[in-house]
């Protein structure tokens, strides 16, 4: 298949840009061309020009050279407003398959001007409709937050797309623009399964016997210290107000014995699925149902690798990144 010069310009152009999560625009990295309006002008210029030689319009000349000395302006002013303008990626965290995934960026300006009309788009999609693009301006000596969002297709940890910077200012005569790529790395999960079957259920642990006895109806005999994802009903409140009074922070939660018998395994042999990519997406969705429900819950992968059973947010997002990785 052949592809075009223009195509072939931009990746060049984005070959030449190494990887970085924070990037300032210099001399070297900021290119400029005519617009359409540009290209239009220079015609325009040309025909007067003409006219005047033709007719020896004094006035045509004056008319002529006044407009190419504001076209010759905007191209200065126009490289001015985007040189020196540093962006700084804020953080982006992981994201699903198939859903949108935003990106926080900051553009930075330690100059003492006003940076007017800057335009952020993602590269593969700065020819689209205008609607893909974000503008904003930059005060002076201050930042402004910025945020794109792309839709990712496939599972996997996924380098974030690269980023086109364009301005118009001032007369729109002149296209200014830099293309960055940020080096972060992004974790993207399977999609989850819209309408998942219930969890399954808790299943007993061979050889476990709980420690602690419960007497009757919710009493317990066992303590142990808190642990993140347990019931606030489990913590021991006297205990607690006793640690507070003393200066420490620890929490005691009761034991339970049916906990510590049965656990909850989401496992990849329970979905029924033999679809692989099926498969993951039901995990996937139990995994943000288990974490919703806050069960203590552990993963089974379809090849054999287990993760222990924990609760929290922590454990969700390793358990998710486990998915997304499987080959």
């Amino acid at each position: 298949m052949a592809v075009s010069p223009a195509a072939r310009i931009r990746r060049w152009i984005l070959a030449r840009q190494p990887r970085t999560d924070q990037l300032t625009l210099t001399q070297a990295n900021v290119y400029i061309l005519p617009s359409r309006a540009g290209w239009a002008l220079l015609l325009t210029l040309l025909v007067l020009l003409v006219a005047a030689i033709n007719y020896q319009l004094n006035l045509g000349y004056l008319l002529t050279f006044l407009l190419a000395g504001s076209a010759a302006a905007s191209m200065i002013v126009g490289h001015a407003n985007l040189r020196g303008l540093r962006l700084q990626l804020q953080g982006s965290g992981g994201g699903f398959a198939h859903a949108p995934l935003s990106m926080r960026i900051m553009l930075g300006n330690p100059g003492r001007g006003r940076r007017w009309g800057i335009g952020l788009a993602l590269h593969e999609a700065a020819k689209a409709r205008p609607g893909d693009w974000t503008w904003v301006d930059v005060p002076e000596q201050s930042g402004t937050p910025a945020e794109l969002a792309f839709t990712p297709r496939q599972r996997g940890l996924h380098a974030l797309p690269a980023v086109q910077v364009l301005t118009r200012y001032p007369l729109g005569a002149f296209k200014v623009w830099a293309v960055w790529r940020p080096q972060t790395r992004v974790w993207i999960y399977p999609a989850p399964e819209t309408h998942p079957p219930p969890l399954p259920e808790a299943s007993p642990e061979s050889g476990g016997q709980g420690h602690a006895a419960v007497r009757s109806g919710d009493e317990f005999d066992g303590v142990r210290a808190y642990r993140p994802g347990d019931s606030l009903k489990l913590v021991v409140w006297k205990k607690a107000a006793q640690a507070f009074a003393t200066g420490s922070h620890q929490l005691i939660s009761r034991d339970r014995p049916y906990a510590s018998q049965h656990r909850l395994w989401l496992d990849a042999r329970a979905t029924g699925l033999h679809d692989p990519e099926a498969c993951l997406s039901r995990l996937a969705a139990w995994v943000l149902l288990a974490q919703q429900q806050g069960h203590t819950w552990g993963l089974r992968l379809p090849h054999g690798q287990e993760i222990a059973p924990d609760s929290g947010a922590a454990h969700a997002t390793r358990c998710l990144e486990a998915l997304a990785a499987c080959p």
